[in-house]
């Protein structure tokens, strides 16, 4: 009996947003819009930087590909759900569940990560200015961007390879809008405190690893624009560094609070809000502050607007020798 109600499951039933039918066609126009915005502004300043001369520099090369994160992180998630609202039963494979899973986990410690490069990117554009094109060259980049991408995989790897190997015999019913990691664990039969273990050692290590090494950039950062006599000076340096900040508070203190705590605590009615918060407003909101904050950028728009043409480039050849400061 044991092992056919372990076999039995084949499916997963998401329980969804809403199961309030006068809510569905809200909520389809309210999501079905900020996906929108979110892949066209995303892409915008993946095309905005590709083509900009000014804009080929290491910084906006890592902007560029936190683009690239969000439009995948997003495209993940919300087709699903924008999916979901109009389906009577929204059922899931287990093999679907699985893959929405990895690219999920993927893509959320690959932004973790990338914010942290991007923070080190800021910390030698300010403390060491003169070292910059030495520090942060082509080659650097590119291998700080294949460490963020296949860390990222690997961690990925790990945690939907352990969930999936899990006996699920309780119910296939996930108390969650997608398949996350601690609403797959509370559905197995199975003692799960290896797994959870696991997720505070490997994923811990990558999501605090990665806030420490933001933390500690902007430290030296904080004391050496208090060595700048200038305050324009200082207020122009520390301008660089506002966008991405924001973006750092915004990623990590919903991260930190659903993850950060035993699998015991988590209460999928509860914490759903902040789950669409993470994983559908955060990847909208990105390009719009840094869209809004950079000068640089918001130059290439107007330039753009103004010349009513795009001009085609070649892929990013080269960086400029020396940081840009908006």
């Amino acid at each position: 009996m044991r092992i056919k109600n372990e076999t039995f499951v084949t499916e997963f039933v998401l329980t969804g947003l809403s199961s309030n039918p006068n809510l569905q066609l809200p909520l389809f126009l309210v999501f079905l819009l900020v996906y929108m915005v979110t892949v066209l502004g995303n892409l915008m300043i993946i095309v905005l930087i590709t083509i900009t001369p000014g804009l080929q520099t290491p910084m906006y090369f890592f902007l560029m590909n936190l683009s690239f994160v969000d439009v995948l992180y997003s495209s993940t998630i919300t087709p699903n759900i924008i999916a979901n609202l109009f389906s009577a039963k929204k059922t899931i494979s287990i093999t679907g569940c699985a893959i929405q899973m990895f690219f999920f986990i993927d893509l959320a410690s690959s932004e973790a990560m990338l914010l942290a490069v991007m923070a080190y990117d800021r910390y030698v554009a300010i403390c060491k200015p003169l070292y910059y094109a030495v520090l942060v060259n082509k080659l650097t980049c590119i291998r700080l961007i294949c460490s963020v991408y296949i860390a990222g995989c690997l961690n990925s790897l790990i945690h939907t390879s352990a969930a999936f190997s899990l006996p699920f015999c309780r119910s296939n019913q996930i108390n969650h809008f997608y398949c996350d990691f601690n609403p797959i664990l509370k559905l197995s039969c199975k003692d799960t405190y290896l797994n959870e273990m696991l997720e505070y050692i490997v994923a811990g290590s990558i999501e605090v690893g990665s806030f420490f090494c933001i933390v500690i950039s902007y430290t030296y950062i904080i004391v050496a624009l208090f060595k700048i006599g200038s305050s324009r000076s200082r207020i122009k340096s520390l301008s660089t560094c506002v966008s991405h900040f924001t973006c750092v508070a915004l990623f990590y203190c919903p991260v930190f609070f659903m993850y950060l705590r035993p699998n015991s605590a988590y209460v999928g009615d509860q914490d759903w809000m902040v789950s669409v918060f993470y994983t559908v407003i955060i990847p909208m909101l990105n390009p719009m502050i840094y869209s809004l904050r950079n000068q640089d950028v918001k130059k290439a728009l107007v330039r753009i607007w103004l010349t009513g043409r795009w001009r085609s480039r070649t892929f990013i050849k080269g960086f400029e020798p020396s940081p840009q400061i908006p």
